[in-house]
């Protein structure tokens, strides 16, 4: 899957240690976590109030299994055998129509959403364009003396695939198919933050913790109170894209989520200039309006939709946005380092 790294999506987990239980007379947990970088090809965590370290372990395999499976079916870089992932789908999608997990077409049919949620500011079939720019992006980075833009021409010609209306989703017979041959999926922009909605709900379904923050690449979501204490809120810092302080601290427990877009940790640079790795589907250039934006709400994968389809848009636009939309929340650093909020943002601040 295409490389995001953990500090695409710049938010830092504050764990501080506090009272476990409403019900004082139970004994308290205690907060375990683990890091893993293998999955999604990004730095991800997991926390969680759990009774001891071996049952922390043990529950930890269960979730990183299931979050092993959406990585490996997600995955549009590497093959696994004989799975049939979006690597397959978009290497033979175009030829016939391909029999897929019923995994990956809850996720195209989400992605179809996003589009129109984002009003096309967020296509996932707009992988035949990034595709060029990851190829100058990784050039550039690996020898610097030789980074370039990619050819307009080229990139327009790519982008000649993107219609997302090519996209066939057949529910019945559980196939996915491109009316293109030439068209390509990149799901970066969603899948993360997809895959944290779907891990909590795996979570909760499976009793597995009821108090937990998962972190995937930055994409952050939480279950229920830190220590299962209703008076302890999980906590999450808004990093400044300057690196040297925070937009702001935040409560988010109970499902809350946050995702962040930004152009100050993934990038390269061409004759002087930085170039990041979110690209606007209207120019094919990266976007330029802000230096980055984080969205609150209760879904991760609209949380990490959102956040992409903000960053392409200017903050006047970008607010009417959310505030068309129930139940989000914005903030937006400009290139300037001022911070704009939703009208409802600050009663998050902490």
């Amino acid at each position: 899957m295409k490389k995001f790294i953990s500090t695409v999506l710049s938010l830092l987990i504050l764990l501080s240690l506090c009272s476990c239980s409403a019900d004082n007379s139970v004994q308290k947990k205690e907060m375990f976590k683990k890091d893993f970088i293998d999955l999604f090809d990004t730095a991800s965590s997991i926390t969680a109030a759990d009774e001891s370290q071996q049952s922390f372990n043990e529950h930890f395999e269960a979730v990183y299994d299931e979050l092993e499976e959406y990585s490996r079916l997600f995955d549009i870089y590497n093959s696994y055998g004989d799975l049939v992932n979006l690597k397959y789908i978009n290497e033979n999608a175009g030829a016939s129509p391909v029999k897929a997990d019923e995994k990956i077409l809850d996720l195209l049919e989400y992605a179809v959403k996003a589009y129109d949620i984002t009003q096309g500011r967020v296509n996932i079939m707009l992988g035949a364009v990034l595709s060029v720019w990851h190829a100058e992006r990784e050039n550039g980075i690996a020898s610097p003396e030789s980074a370039r833009l990619p050819d307009k021409s080229v990139l327009q010609e790519k982008a000649k695939s993107a219609d997302i209306s090519n996209l066939v989703i057949d529910r019945e017979n559980g196939t996915v198919f491109f009316k293109n041959p030439d068209m390509r999926l990149d799901v970066g922009a969603i899948a993360k933050g997809y895959v944290c909605e779907k891990i909590s709900e795996f979570i909760v379904e499976n009793n597995i913790w009821s108090s937990a923050l998962i972190n995937l690449g930055g994409n952050i979501k939480t279950v229920g109170y830190k220590y299962d204490d209703e008076k302890t809120e999980f906590s999450v810092g808004i990093e400044s894209p300057s690196g040297s302080d925070y937009v702001c601290i935040i409560n988010a427990s109970c499902g809350k989520t946050a995702a962040t877009a930004g152009d100050y940790q993934r990038y390269y640079t061409v004759d002087g200039k930085k170039y990041c790795h979110i690209i606007d589907p209207e120019t094919l250039m990266p976007a330029e309006y802000v230096s980055a934006v984080s969205v609150v709400c209760n879904d991760s994968a609209l949380a990490d939709s959102l956040s992409t389809a903000l960053f392409n848009m200017s903050v006047e636009n970008g607010k009417a946005l959310v505030e068309s939309l129930g139940g989000v929340e914005a903030v937006w650093t400009d290139k300037n380092g001022k911070v704009y909020y939703s009208s409802g943002f600050e009663d998050l601040i902490r």
